[in-house]
C-alpha cells in the first residue's frame, strides 16, 4: 500500500506529502517524488519550485500560489504562512497534497511548522527528502567537498550566521559551503579572512546551480570582490539572487578545470531552436538537453486530415481483407494518421497480420514499435525513400502472393519511392494519410529572438521546415549556427540566404544533433586553446563564418 493511502481508523483527512524539489535541475527529483507528483490533486509551490516538478504532474493538478495579499490573510502574513494555509485548506478537504520546496524539506525554513501544523490536525503527512543545493550545487560546479583525508565540511548560512559561527568555520581548515546572495559574497568572504582564514584560501561562486543557466567563478577569499566586478557580474540589480560559494582547497582552479563536467559540456546554455511539431521534437530536444542546450520547439507545420477520407478509408478496409503484401511508412505522421483510422474501426495492431511493414528511418519505425508493429524492413543505410529503395525486394510472382503496396503518405510528399517501387514491379496505391499545413506564427518574443540573434543555433530537418521558419517567423540572424540534416536541405538554406554551418553525416535528426554537439565542442576547444572566454555563439558579434560538414 502508498504510503498517500488512508488506512483504516484514521481521520476522513487527506495527506500531505512535504517534497524537495532539489536545486533546480528537474532531473534529481527522486523517483519518489515523482510517484508522489503524479498522484497529487494539489500542488504547492513558489513560481521557481512549481516550474520544476510540474511536468510530473498528473493533467488537471490543483496548482494554487501561496501569496500574502488574499483577502482571508492578516496584514502581517508572509506567502510561506499563505502555503501553510493553503496546505491544511486541502489536506482537510481530503485532498492528496504534496507541498514542494527548494532543496530538501529538512533544511527549509517553514516546513518543520507546517508539518508540525498537520500533525497538531491529525493529518498524515510524509517527507520525501530533495537534494540539498549546498550539496548538489558543488557537485554540479566540480567541486568535490570531501578528499581522502576526509576533510571536516561546514555549511554555513550566510543571512542567519552569527559571529560564533563565523568564529568556528574561520578557525577550522576544512571545506567551508556558504549558501548566501550574489552580493553578499564578498561580505561573506571578509567575515571568514577576519575569523582566520587566510585571504588565499581558494573559493568558487555558483550562481543558478545545476541549470542550464549556471555559472561559476573561481577566486580567492581576498580577491572575490575583484573577479566579480571584472566579470561585469557586480554591480547588478540581479544581486540579490542566491549562491553556493565553496571555500578551501578542493575549490582550486587546476582541479576544477579538470572536474568540471557540467559546464564544459559541448552546447552548454545554447538556446537551440527546432522548428518541428512537439511530438517529433520530443526525442531531439532530450538529446539537446543531454548537451547541456536548451531548446525551443517552434512548430513550423501543422498535419490536418485529408480533404477526402475516402481514399484511406478504402486502403485501411483492403488492408484488413487482404488487399496490400506491404505497407510503408515514410514519417511518424504516417504511422499516427493510419494508428487513428485504426481506432476509428476498432482495430488495433493485430489487423497487420500476413502484412509486411517498411518504415523510412529509426523515428517512424520505433512509432510503429509503440503502436505493437516491429517493422520488417528498415533501409539498412541511408535513412530515407532512396535507402529503402536500396533494400526493397523486386515483386517475384512465385513468392509474393500479391503484388500491392499500401502507402500512407503526406500530401506534399516525394514520389522517388512510388516510382522506384513501380520499376520493382509493385503496384502501388498512394493514399494521402494527412495533410501539412503551415503553422501559424510563433510568439512575437520568438520572432524576436529569431531575428535578433537570440538563439544560438538553429536545426533544420527538412526544406520544408526552412521554407516554413522562414515564412512564418523570418530568417535567422547570421550570428546563428545554421544546422541542416542533409544536401538538400543545405540547399535551400543556402537559397533562403543561410550560410550553413553544420551538417549531419547521414539523413537523421539524432546524427544532426550530433554533428551540431561536436561543433560546439570544436568551437569551445579553439576558444580554450587561444585563451579566449568560451562564450555562445549569440555572445559574439557578427564575424566570419565558414562552413563545416560534420565528419
Amino acid at each position: 500500500m502508498s504510503p498517500t493511502s488512508n488506512l483504516p481508523g484514521l481521520p476522513a483527512h487527506g495527506h500531505v506529502t512535504f517534497l524537495g524539489a532539489g536545486p533546480g535541475d528537474p532531473g534529481l527529483l527522486t523517483l519518489r517524488a515523482v510517484e508522489a507528483l503524479a498522484r497529487a490533486d494539489v500542488l504547492i509551490a513558489e513560481p521557481d519550485v512549481l516550474d520544476v516538478v510540474r511536468v510530473h504532474a498528473r493533467g488537471g493538478v490543483d496548482t494554487p500560489q501561496p501569496t500574502a495579499d488574499d483577502t482571508s490573510m492578516t496584514a502581517d502574513a508572509t506567502p510561506f504562512r499563505a502555503a501553510a494555509n493553503l496546505v491544511m485548506e486541502a489536506a482537510k478537504g481530503g485532498r492528496r497534497v504534496v507541498r514542494a520546496v527548494s532543496g530538501d524539506p529538512g533544511l527549509d525554513t517553514n516546513a518543520a511548522d507546517e508539518m508540525l501544523a498537520c500533525a497538531a490536525a491529525g493529518i498524515p503527512f510524509e517527507v520525501v527528502p530533495g537534494i540539498a543545493a549546498a550539496v548538489g550545487v558543488p557537485a554540479y560546479a566540480g567541486v568535490p567537498l570531501r578528499d581522502a583525508q576526509g576533510t571536516d565540511v561546514r555549511f554555513v548560512d550566510a543571512r542567519t550566521a552569527s559571529d560564533r559561527c563565523w568564529s568556528e568555520v574561520g578557525a577550522s581548515d576544512g571545506t567551508v559551503v556558504v549558501s548566501t546572495a550574489l552580493d553578499s559574497v564578498a561580505a561573506a568572504a571578509g567575515e571568514l579572512v577576519a575569523a582566520g582564514r587566510k585571504p588565499d584560501t581558494p573559493m568558487t561562486v555558483t550562481v543558478a546551480g545545476t541549470t542550464t543557466r549556471q555559472r561559476t567563478w573561481t577566486a580567492t577569499l581576498g580577491t572575490v570582490a575583484q573577479v566579480l566586478k571584472q566579470a561585469k557580474v557586480l554591480p547588478s540589480p540581479d544581486g540579490g539572487r542566491p549562491v553556493i560559494a565553496v571555500v578551501g582547497e578542493c575549490s582550486a582552479p587546476a582541479q576544477r578545470d579538470q572536474l568540471s563536467w557540467f559546464e564544459s559540456k559541448p552546447l552548454f546554455g545554447w538556446r537551440v531552436l527546432v522548428p518541428r511539431t512537439k511530438e517529433q521534437a520530443a526525442s531531439l530536444s532530450d538529446q539537446l538537453r543531454s548537451y547541456g542546450a536548451v531548446p525551443h520547439e517552434v512548430p513550423t507545420i501543422a498535419v490536418e486530415p485529408p480533404r477526402t477520407p475516402q481514399q484511406m478509408e478504402r486502403a485501411v478496409k483492403g488492408l484488413v481483407t487482404g488487399r496490400y503484401e506491404w505497407i510503408a511508412f515514410t514519417s511518424v505522421n504516417a504511422v499516427k494518421a493510419v494508428r487513428e483510422k485504426f481506432e476509428e474501426y476498432g482495430l488495433d495492431a493485430r489487423a497487420f497480420a500476413g502484412i509486411k511493414v517498411a518504415a523510412v528511418g529509426e523515428q517512424t519505425a520505433a512509432a510503429l514499435v509503440a503502436f505493437g508493429v516491429k517493422p520488417d524492413l528498415v533501409p539498412s543505410g541511408e535513412q530515407s525513400a532512396a535507402g529503402l529503395l536500396e533494400d526493397w525486394p523486386p515483386y517475384d510472382p512465385v513468392f509474393d502472393p500479391i503484388d500491392r503496396v499500401f502507402l500512407p503518405r503526406a500530401d506534399i510528399a516525394t514520389e522517388t519511392l512510388v516510382a522506384g517501387l513501380i520499376d520493382l514491379g509493385w503496384e502501388v496505391d498512394d493514399v494521402t494519410a494527412y495533410r501539412t499545413v503551415r503553422a501559424s506564427p510563433p510568439p512575437a518574443d520568438t520572432r524576436e529572438a529569431i531575428k535578433g540573434g537570440g538563439f544560438d543555433a538553429v536545426l533544420f530537418t527538412s526544406s520544408s521546415t526552412v521554407r516554413n521558419l522562414v515564412g512564418i517567423a523570418g530568417k535567422p540572424h547570421n550570428v546563428t549556427v545554421i544546422a541542416c540534416i542533409g544536401p538538400a536541405t543545405a540547399k535551400t538554406a543556402e537559397e533562403h540566404g543561410l550560410r550553413v554551418d553544420v551538417m549531419a553525416p547521414e539523413p537523421s535528426v539524432h546524427k544532426l544533433a550530433e554533428a551540431l554537439a561536436e561543433f560546439g565542442a570544436a568551437r569551445r576547444a579553439a576558444a580554450l586553446d587561444a585563451g579566449d572566454p568560451v562564450t555562445r555563439p549569440s555572445e559574439r558579434r557578427p564575424g566570419s563564418r565558414r562552413r563545416r560538414t560534420a565528419p
